[in-house]
């Protein structure tokens, strides 16, 4: 952190053109004005480290700073003991003389400690808030507009007039099938499908049987024997009841 110009340990030294340096310090000189001002002033409002980026980025749109300004004017409020500055590598950074500032009284701290208490708890329940209506937000976000609700709405009547035509359809027409015609008709379907699955059964052991001696495979014997599986015409045997 720079301290200003370094003289001799004891008594000072006075050079051309140059101030007393005692104990080792550059002691402040007149308060500056114009840009340093501005950013001497905001140093000690916001009492907290910043880049010379971060000053111009903050400043330049309230008092139109250029950025060489800015970045002149720091190295000018270090050099001369109103602000410090430390370097991080390439980029320095700049804050205000903590011992510069005035010095708060235990009644002070005590009152800033309540006010940080209460700044918190009224920080947890905004969160707590913004969370609620960030959930709300969603479900809304999620839900149906009332002119998606009113063509939902439209499209549902016209199937229930649609589903109500075809019902009466149904129920005026005079080709009804009667339960005894139903029930002979699932008892034929439940034989047919039990001969099916009977001479499947038959086909399959009987082509295992002729495959173990045979010296291709088995698509090739099918290919040559010209045999037709349920499979290559997507059939499937209804499951048995």
């Amino acid at each position: 952190m720079s301290k200003g110009r370094e003289g001799p340990a004891a008594g000072g030294e006075r050079g051309p053109g140059r101030e007393w340096v005692l104990g080792g310090r550059r002691p402040p000189v007149a308060v500056p004005g114009g840009a340093a001002a501005v950013l001497l002033r905001y140093l000690r409002e916001q009492n907290r480290p910043y880049s010379a980026q971060d000053v111009f980025g903050n400043l330049q749109r309230e008092h139109g700073l250029g950025k060489a300004a800015v970045v002149k004017a720091l190295e000018q409020l270090a050099q001369q003991g109103h602000i410090r500055e430390k370097a991080y590598g390439k980029q320095k950074i700049y804050f205000a003389d903590q011992e510069q500032l005035p010095a708060a009284s235990d009644a002070e701290l005590h009152g800033l400690d309540g006010e940080i208490t209460a700044l918190s708890t009224k920080v947890q329940a905004l969160q707590q808030s913004c969370r609620q209506m960030e959930a709300e937000l969603k479900d809304l976000n999620s839900s149906m507009t009332t002119p998606e609700m009113a063509r939902e709405v439209e499209e549902l009547r016209k199937d229930c007039a649609s589903y109500a035509e075809k019902l009466e359809r149904i129920k005026s027409a005079t080709n009804h099938v009667t339960p005894e015609e139903k029930e002979k008709v699932c008892s034929e379907q439940k034989l047919y499908c039990k001969e099916w699955r009977r001479r499947k059964r038959m086909a399959t052991e009987l082509l295992e049987a002729i495959l173990e001696g045979y010296p291709k495979s088995k698509k090739q014997f099918f290919e040559e024997v010209g045999i037709e599986t349920d499979e290559d015409h997507n059939v499937t045997l209804p499951a048995a009841v």
